[in-house]
């Protein structure tokens, strides 16, 4: 039986409850009515069951199609307005116990060359991203208990927050690490983490087994509960995910939803983040070998039918996906984006030698930040390096309560401005800069926002020129 608020995997993510979702949504995928009835509450920005999401998912009706995607505009842009907040993952270890099948980072993986950063190297590598413009990163590391014990990340995160440089420091630093005990949790907590992300890779037990044939990673149960623990150590924020690709789809989207619908029944607070890789190419690891493989359309109505269902939640998408990919899917729901990503364990101050890889996957994404900030501002956006919710403590419930409410857009919308200005000033370069402050200009004064693309666009020396152009 289907019940969210047990604390047991297979409760909560019950594999009935899926499946007789997924028949739900196929017998009404061009049920008029049903769809308009659930697109009217999705207009009430309060979101939608995991059931009703499914049959927009599985819909087939052009016009509503066409719907859905108005609708997931237009909740984006209502609780997230133009802003995209950046940040950058950095590679603290890719030794791992695990034989995750899809990973290179599998322990049985002869060719890739094993890293662990010292200390040192770590701040080197942060003096690099905070010389990029960088205030955000996402850690990442193996599981290895000798390589990579928590002790290791604890000390990592000391050493990020030490770091000052120039005028950069990294003032959040979220975490993405393997599932562990609530004690440790309690401790990531204390090392004053952001989100705690971990990717669910698959809900479906059976395939979930079959993928993580050997490691600690294998129990299924211990790895989905890993939220709940999470939040029993007293971190406020967790990010979910799966790796699409791996499974059907469709049996993800519901799963990935009925986890969030569970962290709400029993901890009061839905996740912070919701994350959409799919499965690419890496060393050792053929995505053909997968027949889940999902295209970018049906991958753009994945992303519209989350923002729908969870209008609340971050949603994020990294370099593993392509500009024009990433371009489509920001207007829809995408809220953060990654920039001048490297995968591999170091590499930002120095690129890796041919003869020594390490990435987790191969990036499609290579532009520099700068260029990425750039490429926001051209289409509208708001690169924005701001991290002042988890310095005055909006997390959790608090950032919730702002959020469903419209009100973060009066904390958010500031000082994305006020960050990305501070960009201009210590890292932009002078191209990036005219168009930045373009854009502040623009926001500051108020102009329509189908207004201000225009003026980025037309490289406006002023805002005055302007607004003398568009009689405001």
């Amino acid at each position: 039986m289907y019940n969210p608020e047990s604390m047991k995997a297979e409760e909560f993510i019950s594999d009935a409850e899926v499946m007789e979702t997924l028949a739900y949504a196929h017998e009404n995928r061009n049920n008029e009515t049903l769809i308009n009835a659930i697109l009217e509450k999705g207009r009430q920005k309060k979101g939608l069951t995991h059931r009703e999401a499914a049959v927009l998912l599985d819909c087939e009706l052009e016009e509503k199609k066409k719907e859905i995607f108005a609708l997931a505009k237009q909740i984006k842009e209502s609780f997230y307005g133009n802003r995209i907040v950046m940040f950058a993952p950095l590679y603290l270890s890719n030794y791992c116990v695990n034989g995750c099948v899809y990973c290179p980072y599998h322990a049985k993986n002869k060719h890739i060359a094993r890293k662990k950063l010292t200390q040192q190297e770590i701040a080197t590598e942060v003096r690099a991203l905070q010389d990029m413009g960088h205030k955000r990163l996402a850690l990442e590391a193996g599981e290895d208990p000798v390589h990579s014990p928590i002790e290791y990340i604890l000390e990592s995160i000391k050493t990020i927050y030490s770091i000052k440089h120039k005028n950069g420091a990294i003032r959040r630093v979220n975490v993405n690490i393997a599932a562990t005990t609530v004690e440790n949790y309690k401790k990531l907590q204390e090392a004053g983490i952001g989100t705690y992300i971990l990717f669910q890779e698959t809900y479906h037990k059976e395939s979930y087994e079959k993928l993580h044939p050997t490691g600690p990673k294998h129990d299924y149960a211990y790895h989905t509960e890993a939220m709940d623990r999470a939040m029993q150590g007293g971190i406020d924020d967790v990010g979910l995910g799966v790796l699409f690709g791996l499974e059907r789809y469709r049996y993800e989207f519901a799963a990935l939803l009925m986890h969030a619908e569970h962290l709400e029944a029993v901890h009061g607070v839905g996740p912070h983040t919701i994350s959409v890789p799919r499965i690419c190419q890496a060393d050792d690891i053929d995505p053909g070998v997968f027949d889940n493989g999902i295209d970018d359309d049906t991958f753009a109505k994945i992303v519209a039918c989350i923002r729908i269902a969870a209008p609340y939640t971050g949603m994020i998408v990294s370099t593993r996906e392509s500009q024009l990919c990433r371009e489509k899917v920001l207007a829809l729901g995408v809220s953060q984006i990654s920039g001048g990503s490297r995968t591999s364990v170091g590499g930002y101050a120095e690129p890796e030698p041919e003869d020594a890889k390490s990435e987790q996957f191969d990036v499609s994404d290579k532009r520099t930040l700068d260029e990425v900030v750039e490429w926001l501002i051209k289409l509208g956006y708001i690169p924005s390096f701001c991290t002042a919710c988890y310095r005055e403590g909006r997390t959790g419930d608090r950032f919730m309560r702002l959020c469903k409410s419209g009100q973060i857009h009066n904390c958010c919308h500031p000082n994305a401005l006020m960050t990305l200005k501070e960009y201009m000033i210590d890292y932009a370069k002078p191209d990036t800069k005219t168009l930045g402050d373009a854009l502040i200009n623009a926001e500051i004064c108020n102009i329509p926002k189908d207004k201000v693309r225009e003026l980025v666009h037309n490289n406006l020396e002023s805002i005055e020129a302007g607004q003398r152009d568009f009689r405001l």
